[in-house]
């Protein structure tokens, strides 16, 4: 019956219940039998206490014999219904929650189930015996586990290991993707290792061949510069000769004329010495007159140039330019007396940086008036800037290689450029392009400076050579040679025929621009000198060598006043302030030099993120312009 029960819908579970109640109480009252025993106490611990039932009533009682399950069920629902209508009503409001079956529960259920009745009343009283003596313990008589709960939840972690399990595998894929990935990667790059490294080798291999192959050449090429001097020499000796023998015919002409018109020869030759004298220098006076008085004495009239078909050195072109005579004087020098020019007490400070080319800044130019700066630089253009505004006014591009110098006319109307292509470029503003390009150095260009009456050009090469140029006849007027390596600056005395070198041979010296004549070397340097310059009044030059050595010379004595060691960087450029009281240095250390004559204590100025490559004052000395292989110019106030 009891089996029957369990098995109908939900609604049976009351009166399932109620049995199980009605069962108990009957347990209990066969329990009373053992009350007589004094050592006995039991205490009525069923779950089922938790369910009201009526309370004892000796009218209830069931009919004897009448044991069925079924009547008896129905008995104890009709009394339930009677006694507890109104609790029912608010017990059935309240939710159904699930509670765990006890451990006795679930063994007298099982009993039950399986119809073990005897067993069952054992089981109680030994139980009940056990729990009053308190040898139960509260984990014993805990509550029994729900398996279904219990694999509920471990499908549950189940699902969520196979879950981690598949992005394991995902991540261990995409991770064995990437491995293999690598794998050729690193084989790709082993093998373009080994190729460069096999090329590598090659071109060693080459290189080695190369110069084995070059020195084989060495010898050779010294039996050709042998060779080669001797071919020269011979040459001069050929042209001695033949000189030689076009003045033995003209001579004979000469004495052949010479009897048929008695002295009209004399009077010729003595026009041409008279001519002669005037051009030549007393050396090469002395040296024709000996060789006149040998010819003579032979017979034999002198040569003359001028008759040479092949030789026409002496003729003038018809649009030379004449020099100006050294009797002017500077006006800048009265009107800085006038402004009483000095210098700043307090020193310069990085005022304004301008960005000006994308590489290095080789040269600064002033113009003689206005506040307008030119700027050249390695990439091959010469820009015009306004200062301290920093306005681009204009852009010049033509030459096809660095540019090393530049320099305004006198007028500022013009402005001439040098560049590593060997060429000199005059650029005039008013058309705004290039109208003229000189051509005559063997190699790069490094600097140029304008004679003060704006007719004459210097320019200096790394060929070891300087010129003149004379820019109304558009030709070299003369090559001025005497360094023996690259001259690296050159400048005129302002309002002079004065023109000042500096060269890689250690030496400085001042030329004559008229006849191209070296008037004075300076000895000191001991390393190569880079720039030189003039102060304003023209008595002092301030140079530079590669080994930042500073040296003030005295013109009028030709030795060195003061020598300043701004090293071990190299000194790039030098200038003078204009009241000729304050030195400034570009320096390859990033920094700009300032040497007062009248501490000689050496300050600097930083600010250039790389080498300083040129500087100048500005013309009243109130502010300072660097420019520097970082494509900037900083203006120091």
């Amino acid at each position: 019956m009891f089996w029957a029960l369990c098995q109908k819908p939900h609604e049976d579970l009351e009166t399932l219940y109620l049995f199980l109640a009605v069962q108990c109480r009957r347990s209990k009252r066969k329990l009373r039998r053992f009350s007589n025993n004094p050592g006995l106490r039991f205490k009525w611990d069923c779950p089922m206490n938790s369910c009201e039932i009526p309370p004892d009533d000796d009218d209830f009682s069931l009919p004897e014999g009448e044991e069925d399950l079924v009547r008896t069920v129905q008995t104890v629902r009709d009394q339930a219904e009677d006694s507890f209508s109104p609790r029912s009503v608010l017990t059935t409001q309240r939710p159904v929650s699930h509670r765990p079956e006890v451990v006795d529960d679930f063994v007298r259920n099982f009993l039950i189930k399986m119809g073990m009745m005897k067993t069952l009343e054992c089981f109680q009283t030994e139980w009940y015996e056990m729990m009053q003596k308190g040898l139960l313990s509260a984990e014993v008589a805990g509550f029994v586990p729900d398996i279904y709960a219990h694999n509920q939840m471990l499908e549950t972690e189940i699902k969520s290991l196979k879950k981690q399990v598949e992005t394991y595998k995902l991540a261990a894929s995409k991770a064995k993707e990437a491995m293999v990935k690598l794998y050729k990667e690193r084989d790709f790059h082993k093998m373009h290792h080994k190729r460069v490294a096999q090329e590598k080798n090659k071109l060693i291999n080459d290189l080695k061949k190369l110069k084995e192959h070059y020195t084989s050449y060495e010898p050779l090429l010294r039996q050709l510069h042998e060779k080669y001097e001797t071919v020269l020499r011979q040459k001069m000796l050929i042209s001695l000769e033949r000189d030689r023998a076009v003045g033995q015919v003209t001579g004979l002409q000469a004495t052949l004329r010479n009897l048929e018109s008695g002295h009209k020869v004399e009077v010729s030759l003595k026009k041409e010495e008279s001519k002669n004298k005037k051009e030549m220098g007393p050396t090469q006076k002395a040296i024709k007159e000996a060789r006149e008085k040998e010819l003579l004495q032979e017979g034999v009239a002198p040569y003359s140039p001028e008759k040479d078909p092949n030789k026409q050195i002496g003729k003038r072109h018809p649009k030379d330019s004449e020099f100006p005579p050294d009797t002017k004087v500077n006006p800048r020098l009265v009107q800085l007396k006038g402004k009483n020019s000095r210098l700043k007490l307090d020193g310069y400070r990085l005022s304004n940086t301008l960005k000006v080319h994308e590489l290095a800044v080789s040269c600064l130019a002033l113009h003689p008036r206005k506040e307008i700066l030119v700027t050249a630089s390695d990439d091959r253009l010469w820009k015009m800037w306004d200062i301290p505004s920093g306005n681009i006014i204009m852009t010049g591009e033509g030459h096809t290689d660095w540019l090393a110098g530049c320099c305004f006319h006198p007028k500022g109307t013009k402005l001439a450029t040098v560049s590593g292509d060997k060429t000199v470029r005059l650029w005039d503003f008013s058309k705004s392009e290039c109208i003229l390009t000189l051509e005559g150095h063997a190699q790069a260009v490094w600097g140029c400076s304008w004679h003060s009456c704006g007719d004459f050009l210097a320019s200096c090469s790394l060929d070891g050579n300087s010129k003149i140029w004379d820019l109304n006849s558009e030709r070299c007027r003369y090559t001025m040679r005497g360094h023996m390596d690259s001259v690296n600056s050159i400048e005129f005395l302002p309002y002079s025929n004065i023109v000042l070198t500096s060269s890689a041979d250690k030496t400085l010296s001042l030329w004559d621009a008229r006849m191209g004549l070296c008037a004075q070397t300076f000895y000191g340097h001991l390393h190569s000198c880079n720039h030189a310059a003039f102060n304003m009044k023209g008595d002092t030059i301030a140079s530079c060598d590669s080994y930042g050595v500073l040296k003030l010379w005295d013109v009028r004595k030709a030795v060195a006043m003061l020598s300043t060691d701004a090293g071990p960087h190299p000194g790039n450029q030098v200038a003078f302030h204009p009241s000729g009281q304050l030195v400034s240095l570009a320096s390859n250390d990033g920094s700009v030099k300032l040497l007062p004559l009248s501490s000689t204590k050496l300050e600097s100025l930083d600010g250039h993120e790389d080498d300083v490559q040129c500087v100048t004052f500005n013309h009243n000395g109130d502010y300072l312009i660097s420019g520097g292989s970082d494509g900037t110019v900083r203006i120091w106030s």
